[in-house]
């Protein structure tokens, strides 16, 4: 089969990656790509932002099916766009993706189908926003209603510092994200980021993973996109899993059937353990970054037909099965993320490192210079993956490898998977 991925990042290294396995996929084509993804995949020379290009290139190269990457075109409404011209893609509906495009959506599909999350409420003025203040305890977390770059949540120990991340947010800090803004409690507990593959109907549990999101070691720092992530996850087990499916994963899919939005694709549930029991701390509707990185590396199941079976709404006939090893990702960013950061430094030793066994460096904001030398081009620019028989033993390697890459401008925490 003839694939295309859309997508930049190390998430979209690791799906060609684990595409790359199946028998049955013949050529993989990949937009816009970076300089790991073009070793392993072709580039498609189509602007990747343009559905009609898109769709134009999946014609000419008879591509059998696109998979997406980010959420932004997923919102967008790519997928239904090339299947109206009847091209195979892998991901939700416009319709369906709304669960990651607006968070008072989804807050108020929980309430109405007893879906366990945090209190909450839901704002498009700030002045409705503030007088809710009044009304709660602190600490709390104030979320932009859309899309953010995962930037559109601050935690507010008090009146002030909530006041003032209001106001940040209706003056159009995260532009339209912030029309509407959702207002909730803070939940304590432990998180875990549970991935399951949807077709309409049902959803399978592809695994989980536990993430770090701060920039710097002992969770200091700004919020990033993920710094680091580690699968399985050491607080999940069969009882818990169970739990989550029938609680939270479940009846969402009911419910979006019921609201006439059935789910197809990847649905990622960040999820809080608390005392009383998993809650939904928010959807995302696509693969996690880093998380894939690990997930799919425990992925024994050929994931190409796990994709073809969530497309045709036939899941149901799959099980899926998990290596029984661990996988830790470890994520090298350019100084100053999530600041400015410069571009274009060179990085060396990536090729050694890259014959390593148990090792897989997966390429993001990564490109090549006119002297064929790889150069960082984002701020997030590889994540170093690696398996082992136990979470320790895959933690040496990932930080065994990380050490022999040479990269003077860069960084990466040294707490992933402690």
């Amino acid at each position: 089969m003839k694939l295309l991925v859309i997508g930049s990042g190390g998430r979209e290294h690791a799906i060609c990656f684990a595409l790359l396995k199946s028998s049955i996929t013949t050529k993989i084509y990949a937009a816009p790509g970076n300089a790991g993804i073009a070793e392993i995949a072709q580039i498609a020379p189509i602007d990747y932002n343009n559905h009609r290009d898109i769709a134009g290139f999946c014609l000419e190269k008879q591509i059998d099916l696109v998979i997406v990457g980010p959420e932004a075109p997923l919102v967008d409404g790519l997928i239904d766009y090339l299947e109206n011209y009847g091209i195979k893609a892998f991901g939700p509906s416009k319709n369906a993706a709304i669960l990651e495009a607006s968070k008072s959506f989804t807050k108020n599909l929980c309430k109405k189908y007893n879906i366990p999350t945090a209190e909450y409420g839901c704002f498009d003025n700030h002045n409705d926003a503030k007088t809710y203040l009044d009304s709660i305890k602190f600490p709390i977390v104030i979320k932009a209603d859309g899309l953010a770059a995962g930037k559109g949540v601050i935690i507010a120990e008090n009146k002030n510092e909530a006041t003032s991340a209001i106001d940040d947010m209706f003056a159009g800090k995260f532009g339209e994200a912030g029309n509407h803004v959702v207002i909730e409690e803070f939940l304590e507990g432990k998180e875990i980021s549970f991935f399951v593959i949807c077709d309409g109907t049902d959803a399978i549990f592809l695994g989980a993973a536990e993430d770090y999101k701060r920039a710097f070691d002992n969770n200091k720092g700004l919020n990033t996109g993920g710094m680091g992530s580690f699968s399985p996850s050491r607080l999940l087990n069969d009882l818990l899993k169970t739990q989550i499916m029938d609680q939270i994963i479940n009846p969402t899919m009911h419910a979006m059937k019921v609201e006439g939005r059935p789910f197809k694709g990847i649905l990622f549930a960040g999820l809080m353990l608390t005392n009383e029991g998993p809650k939904l701390l928010e959807y995302n509707v696509r693969f996690g970054d880093p998380e894939t990185e690990s997930i799919l590396l425990c992925l024994k199941t050929d994931l190409l037909e796990l994709l073809l079976a969530s497309n045709s709404g036939d899941l149901s006939s799959i099980k899926v099965e998990h290596y029984n090893h661990h996988a830790v990702c470890v994520i090298m960013a350019a100084d100053g993320y999530p600041g400015e950061y410069q571009k274009d430094t060179i990085i060396s030793g990536l090729s050694e490192v890259s014959k390593l066994p148990n090792i897989a460096v997966f390429h993001a904001g990564t490109k090549k210079d006119y002297k064929h030398n790889i150069v960082a081009n984002g701020g997030r620019v590889l994540a170093i993956t690696a398996i082992g028989n136990s979470l320790t033993e895959a933690r040496e390697r990932a930080y065994d490898a990380v050490h022999k890459i040479t990269w003077s401008e860069g960084f990466y925490r040294t707490d992933i998977a402690l």
